[in-house]
Parts: C-alpha cells; sequence; structure tokens
C-alpha cells in the first residue's frame, strides 16, 4: 500500500469522526440567546475535541510524510490509533451531556491517554521499519510534548475523583501545548 492510500484513508475517518461529532449538537428548542445555555457543555467538549482530532490530523499528516514506506506493521499501528480517535465522539458527546461529570471527564482523559500511546506506538513502528538513522528518528528527537501528553492524562484521570474541574483544566492545556503546531518533521524533510 503507498503512502497516499494510507493518508486518504486516514483523512477520510478523521472527517467522519469530526462529523459525527458535530453532528451530535442539537438545535435548540427556541429563537433566543438564553436557549443556547444549556448547549454551552455539549458545545465546549464539541470545540475540545475539534482541537484534539485536528491536531491527530495535522501530526498524523506530517509522521506519515516522514515514512519511507507502509509495511503491515504500520498499518496496524495507524488502526489502533483510528480505533482510540473513532472513539472521541462517544466521550465528547457523553462528556458534554452530563456537563463534564467526573465519570464522563475520567473515560474521556482515558480515550486521549490511548490515543497517544496508540500515536506514540505508530511513530515508533515507522521508526523502527526505517532504522535507527530515519529523517523520523531524528526529527522526533527528544519529543517533550509526546513524553509530556500521557502523564498529563493519567493526572487528569486521577483528579477526577476529587477535583474534575482541574481534570479539565489539564485537559486543556495538554490540547494547548500541541496547539502550536511541530515543525520538527517539516525541517528535516526540507532539509
Amino acid at each position: 500500500m503507498s503512502k497516499g492510500r494510507l493518508e486518504a484513508f486516514s483523512d477520510g475517518v478523521i472527517a467522519i469522526i469530526i462529523t459525527i461529532m458535530v453532528l451530535e449538537l442539537k438545535v435548540p428548542h427556541g429563537d433566543r440567546v438564553q436557549d443556547l445555555a444549556p448547549l454551552l457543555p455539549t458545545f465546549l467538549s464539541y470545540v475540545l475535541s475539534f482541537l484534539y482530532v485536528g491536531i491527530y490530523w495535522n501530526n498524523h499528516h506530517h509522521l506519515l510524510h516522514a515514512a519511507t514506506a507502509v509495511t503491515g506493521g504500520i498499518l496496524w499501528a495507524n488502526l489502533h490509533l483510528l480505533f482510540w480517535l473513532s472513539l472521541f465522539p462517544f466521550t465528547t458527546g457523553w462528556m458534554g451531556e452530563n456537563h463534564f461529570t467526573a465519570g464522563p471527564t475520567a473515560l474521556y482523559a482515558a480515550v486521549l491517554l490511548m490515543a497517544a500511546i496508540a500515536y506514540f506506538v505508530l511513530q515508533q513502528t515507522i521508526i523502527g521499519t526505517q532504522g535507527k538513522d530515519s529523517i523520523l528518528k531524528k526529527a522526533v528527537g527528544r519529543d517533550w510534548k509526546g513524553k509530556l501528553s500521557p502523564p498529563l492524562y493519567v493526572v487528569a484521570i486521577l483528579a477526577t475523583l476529587r477535583f474534575p474541574r482541574i481534570a479539565q483544566a489539564i485537559l486543556v492545556i495538554a490540547a494547548l501545548i500541541w496547539l502550536i503546531p511541530d515543525r520538527r518533521i517539516e525541517k528535516r524533510l526540507a532539509g
């Protein structure tokens, strides 16, 4: 399979994920601005998830551009990532519908943790295929963002037990850390 085909398939799945998430936003019954208030938690959870999906899409795009070949291992690692991303609409909807209560927020953070692990597995599978001198290995370097995110998600999961608002703040901070585009792969490919 070519990189282009893998990327097109992944882009399609990610587009469907975003579409499902937006379809969960229900139109209010009423024509006043106040009628939107009950929908605010659902909308905020959608915005956060849209950011996360966009971050994964952006980084996935760069990751595949650094790959020199597509192996069976890469295909399975990519499907593993897409599986966890496909759970975003469910956890997003549940968290928003329940106004960011502990259980839904913990599950949302757990899915983020698993997506981060799956992304790491995909990255390492590509590096393993290319060897220790690969462009991706050199571009990733210390990967402080990749190493910081999983512990943040674990802390958020634990924080939901006593301090759900702190957990939510941690999830927003993790997204903001990744919002600044990671240009390491672009620079390696250009240089």
